[in-house]
């Protein structure tokens, strides 16, 4: 395992990143199970582990806690907080009120004392940033915190947070984490190169593109992962589906399995630091390990350039990915009727 250095914190991880989504009760509920898969990525060199409190509301973060036991000072652990954790409305976003509190819930779950890297998993539009740097600079100087970074920020977001923590003196974020694949290249136009210009680090997540990118999701093929997520928006976009079809033929053609030519080129990026997997047994892990050596080569990275051109998504934007006000609430793009003028 060749490790990199993670933006300018100076700490070194691994290039794959194992993701504990898949921990708990929305993916594998057997806790043993978990462990045994945390393991043996740790085994193979994997030294970063990445989760958040939101996870099967909490399980996640509990399951890795009970892996790392005896094994902790080995592991840059990283996890994430904004998500409701409860039915309380202020249970969720990043006030200083919910940061202080729930950074306490999670080091409890995690049984640890301090958390590697705490990261805000989406934009909070409704908390002043400065408000939010603020109470996590706080808990960097309170030695419960290491570095803190963020996830899905738009490239303007993350220039802005960058200003904020210079004019007042806080904490910046060191680390940004985006969704990156493949069929999802919007992050090389702005917010990779925003990234590198101010030394962050770069977690990508679904490398895989959610499973798109396994060669068990084709076109015109009734499969079982695609009945088991019931036939999701992605899987039945035709641009989605015509651009796996292109990789699945470059991946036969170059003899690189279509995973390991997936992880290759996510972590080909120089703004890249880690991709993030997200394995539900120990199948997916021992078949993505097996490609942690490859490295794609110009004559490859140019084809899956002609597949899928530099910085762009094909098809309808992820699902989960973070989507600005302006996009989502209808009344912010338009005047109040009154003051519409007529075209």
């Amino acid at each position: 395992m060749q490790y990199r250095t993670l933006g300018g914190t100076g700490i070194r991880v691994s290039p794959y990143a194992l993701g504990a989504m898949m921990f708990g009760g929305i993916g594998n509920p057997d806790h043993d199970d978990s462990i045994r898969i945390i393991h043996r990525a740790l085994d193979a060199g994997i030294n970063v582990i990445d989760t958040a409190d939101r996870y099967s509301d909490g399980e996640s973060e509990e399951i890795v806690g009970k892996a790392l036991k005896g094994r902790r000072e080995h592991v840059v652990l990283a996890t994430k907080l904004f998500a409701p954790m409860g039915s309380d409305p202020n249970q969720q976003g990043l006030s200083r009120r919910w940061i202080v509190t729930e950074v306490e819930n999670s080091l409890r779950r995690l049984q640890t004392d301090h958390i590697d890297l705490y990261q805000i998993h989406r934009p909070d539009p409704q908390t002043d940033i400065e408000e939010t740097l603020s109470a996590l600079t706080d808990l960097v100087r309170a030695g419960k915190v290491r570095a803190i970074g963020s996830s899905t920020m738009p490239a303007s977001d993350i220039v802005e947070a960058q200003w904020v923590a210079e004019r007042h003196g806080l904490q910046r974020f060191r680390t940004e984490q985006p969704t990156y694949s493949i069929l999802n290249r919007g992050i090389e136009a702005e917010v990779l190169p925003v990234a590198q210009r101010y030394g962050m680090g770069t977690l990508v997540w679904s490398p895989l593109a959610k499973g798109m990118l396994t060669g068990r999701i084709r076109k015109n093929q009734e499969t079982d992962l695609r009945r088991a997520t019931m036939m999701a928006a992605s899987f039945r976009d035709e641009s989605r589906l015509d651009a796996v079809e292109k990789v699945a033929a470059l991946a036969e053609e170059t003899g690189i399995p279509m995973t390991h030519l997936a992880m290759g080129f996510a972590i080909a990026h120089p703004g890249v630091t880690s991709a993030i997997i997200g394995p539900r047994t120990m199948e997916h892990l021992d078949d993505l390990l097996a490609g942690v050596d490859v490295r794609l080569g110009d004559d490859v990275l140019d084809r899956i350039d002609e597949i899928v051109a530099p910085g762009t998504n094909v098809g309808a934007p992820d699902a989960s990915a973070y989507l600005p006000p302006a996009l989502t609430t209808a009344a912010l793009r338009r005047r109040p009727a009154g003051e519409r003028s007529a075209a």
